[in-house]
């Protein structure tokens, strides 16, 4: 009910399976891996889906170095874009 409330949302970020889950819903992939790896689907409608930011994910970081080269430079941009007044 608050988010219909909030009309000028301009960037979404989602940490982990249950924020991924809960706005996501069907949208979502089966695993968070797969829903990350799909970012700029979504990043189109403003949403970032992240895996939770854990010491247990370094091993997920090195196999995804895409996250760092290519969905982490556009959501600085983003974050940067809606901070900017």
């Amino acid at each position: 009910a608050l988010l219909g409330r909030l009309p000028n949302i301009a960037l979404i970020v989602l940490v982990g399976g249950y924020a991924i889950d809960w706005h996501l819903g069907a949208r979502a992939e089966k695993t968070v891996s797969a829903t990350v790896a799909k970012w700029t689907a979504y990043a189109a409608d403003g949403i970032f889906a992240l895996p939770h930011p854990s010491w247990r994910n370094n091993a997920w970081l090195k196999r995804n170095p895409w996250f760092q080269t290519e969905l982490l430079p556009e959501l600085q941009k983003r974050v940067r874009s809606v901070c900017s007044p």
